[in-house]
């Protein structure tokens, strides 16, 4: 196929003026200087075609490398070519769609409506881009992101078409599983708690006159023991089998799991049987499952409420729910408590403090580290500081860790106020050392939760690697009752591991726990905190001291240091100092103190200008 070539070239318009020359002129000498001319003028010509064809090799190459497929029709729409990618997306070959109008690819999907509006656009534009269904060769259907251009002569009347698609398929499914993911439970595949509420506002949005919507939120009894005797794949099963019972024997309502071993079930009645519906779904869900060749009969405890009675608004009554079965759960195991006002009254200010400590986690303003230092009882030497957390609310001032810590655990918040600590704790470590306090370490509590789900030792490192910090610059402190939770699993080979890090590790609270003699003989640990209780009546009590002095000769025959909480007065002091312990805590040092209190007593003063 010839390309063209263009005359506004001035080699080319010498060469045609030269060429009759080449016959006319009757000298020997200009014909052959014309000739030369006529040559230089077909060289430039051969030399354009030359590299013409070059750029459409490279385009044609570059076409075929694209993974995006290309169409070129005429007006009409019947294809002319098509690159390589286009094969690959639909399986046509080039010579079959040659000829062929590109709407017999179109899949049933789109009305008239869509298509008009798609030819009156790219007439009126010149353009169109979105998605469009096509249908491959062998028959099924897939979604395509569609460019077209409209290519227009130089009286702007389109000539050709050029289409740009790529197959979406991959990316669509995508998407449908975020979709699915948001809204439906992995191991059991029921609706999760957030289409829970969505299912809830939506029944009770088509109430009808009569109708009444029963609700009871279904927490499984023991489901941890199942796990810790069967195996968690076992326990997985159970639940599974749960669900299917569960959804089976409440076809035609809403059931899903909120989560763990919670689940949750709606129903749309006109009769008043609520006890009797309960009654009746606690007997058949409590009959024995068979689980690994073994008989497990179920405990359940249920909150349960009635819409309109008990609420109209999805989430009061999510609330609603939630009150009656944390009550239930309070008055002990295995039976079912429908919502009355006293305990709305009861939960919702916790309920409101919690959805306060909550919006506390995600702006991270509120939540304050104070620091109470650790001292040589002799000298007062600063010799580390413990971090503890405090929360200043903006309508209810500073409220007690005791009040709020307790709320964290029962809602699932405490792994995330454990990592607030630790990211607190790590940045302002940093930020106190670099102003020229003296080299201590800091002290952070553990949380069975932050121990059993995993990351911890991770969030460690990141922190650690963040804000250039030594693994001996932060401690960590368990109590015995974390080290008691199943849930965390053997601690010794974790703790080994930390401490091989660098990490030191303290029992807190020490001497409130019945095992912690056994604790002390396997558990890696570094220091013990004796706990508060023994020495406040020091020096007079004699069983007190007793007990002090036991406790610093058999942590000294184990190696281990002792740091004695709650020392306020120099008679504590000073019975410490005789009886060999070398670290204390309490008021008669300081008080906790944030951390801009703590660097202005502790940091050393800046020389004044031009001191010597």
């Amino acid at each position: 196929m010839w390309l063209p070539v263009s005359l506004n070239r001035p080699l080319v318009w010498v060469a045609l003026m030269a060429l009759p020359a080449c016959v006319w002129i009757p000298d020997a000498a200009l014909r052959m200087v014309a000739a030369s001319f006529v040559t230089l003028g077909l060289w430039d010509a051969w030399n354009q075609v030359r590299q013409q064809r070059l750029r459409l090799r490279l385009s044609q190459d570059a076409l075929g490398l694209s993974g995006d497929a290309m169409v070129i029709s005429d007006v009409q729409n019947r294809v002319l070519a098509v690159n390589p990618a286009f094969t690959e997306i639909t399986g046509y070959e080039s010579q079959e769609m040659i000829g062929r109008k590109l709407d017999t690819l179109a899949a049933q999907r789109h009305d008239k409506a869509f298509y008009e509006n798609f030819w009156s656009t790219l007439k009126a534009t010149g353009r169109w881009e979105g998605e469009m269904w096509n249908r491959r060769k062998h028959g099924d259907e897939y979604p395509e992101w569609l460019k077209v251009r409209a290519v227009t002569d130089k009286r702007g009347k389109i000539t050709h078409f050029i289409s740009w698609f790529s197959d979406i398929s991959a990316q669509k499914a995508r998407e449908n599983d975020l979709r699915r993911i948001g809204y439906e439970d992995p191991l059991t595949g029921l609706p999760n708690r957030r289409r829970l509420h969505d299912l809830m506002a939506s029944r009770l949005r088509h109430l009808r006159a009569g109708e009444s919507l029963d609700m009871a939120l279904i927490d499984i009894d023991g489901l941890k023991s199942v796990n810790d005797s069967l195996g968690v794949e076992q326990g997985d099963r159970l639940l599974a089998r749960f669900a299917q019972r569960l959804t089976s024997y409440m076809a035609g309502s809403g059931v899903g799991r909120l989560g763990g071993d919670e689940f949750m079930v709606i129903r749309t009645t006109t009769f008043d049987d609520h006890d009797k519906w309960l009654g009746n779904l606690r007997d058949h869900m409590c009959s024995p499952f068979e689980i690994n060749e073994q008989s497990l009969r179920l405990g359940l405890t249920i909150g349960s409420c009635r819409a309109p009675e008990d609420g109209q608004d999805s989430s009061v009554l999510f609330q609603r729910l939630e009150s009656a079965l944390y009550s239930a759960k309070r008055l002990g195991r295995n039976h079912s408590l429908r919502f009355r006002p006293a305990l709305d009254k009861q939960d919702n200010p916790q309920l409101a403090l919690v959805s306060d400590l909550r919006a506390a986690l995600i702006s991270g303003d509120q939540l304050e580290l104070h620091y109470q230092t650790q001292h040589h009882p002799g000298s007062g030497e600063l010799v580390g500081m413990e971090a503890l957390l405090r929360w200043r609310h903006p309508k209810g001032g500073m409220i007690s860790p005791g009040e709020f810590i307790p709320l964290a655990e029962r809602h699932g918040l405490m792994a995330e106020l454990g990592s607030w600590v630790i990211e607190k704790a790590c940045a302002q470590q940093a930020h106190l050392q670099n102003s020229g306090m003296p080299k201590t370490t800091v002290w952070v509590n553990i949380s069975a939760l932050q121990l059993f789900q995993g990351d911890l030792e991770t969030q460690l490192a990141t922190c650690l690697e963040r804000y250039q910090l030594e693994p001996s610059q932060l401690g960590l402190e368990l109590t015995e009752s974390v080290l008691l939770d199943e849930r965390a699993g053997d601690m010794g080979p974790r703790l080994q591991a930390l401490r091989e890090l660098g990490y030191s590790i303290a029992i807190d609270d020490f001497g409130t726990g019945y095992s912690s003699l056994g604790y002390l003989k396997r558990l890696p640990v570094d220091k013990i905190k004796l706990d508060r209780a023994f020495i406040s009546e020091l020096p007079n009590d004699q069983a007190d001291a007793a007990i002090v002095t036991a406790v610093l000769a058999m942590a000294k025959g184990m190696g281990l240091e002792v740091i004695a909480e709650g020392v306020e007065t120099q008679a504590q002091c000073q019975f410490l100092v005789e009886t060999g312990c070398t670290l204390v805590q309490g008021f008669y040092f300081a008080k906790p103190m944030p951390a801009a209190e703590l660097e202005q007593r502790w940091a050393p003063l800046p020389q004044a200008e031009g001191a010597h």
